[in-house]
């Protein structure tokens, strides 16, 4: 994979939150804590995605229909009826 150099600026109170996590062990320099933030946020940005997506499909999915819960309950129960004794 290749890479591209970048230049940055951050106030001293990152910074030192920066230098904070390289001292605790954490990464071992400035650019593998920046990666694994990139990273995250990505991960973040593929769920909140995928939420959109479900929702909208929920939404184009047509009317709610109302739900028995006690109907439910009774229909589960009577289909696991023998696995609970």
């Amino acid at each position: 994979m290749s890479t591209t150099r970048k230049t940055i600026t951050v106030t001293d109170q990152q910074d030192h939150w920066i230098k904070s996590q390289i001292e605790a062990g954490h990464y071992t320099n400035d650019s593998e804590y920046i990666r694994d933030l990139i990273r995250r946020d990505q991960a973040s940005q593929a769920n909140i995605d995928a939420i959109r997506a479900a929702l909208i499909e929920g939404e184009e999915s047509g009317v709610a229909e109302p739900f028995d819960v006690e109907k439910f309950k009774r229909e589960l129960a009577s289909r696991h009826a023998d696995k609970i004794r």
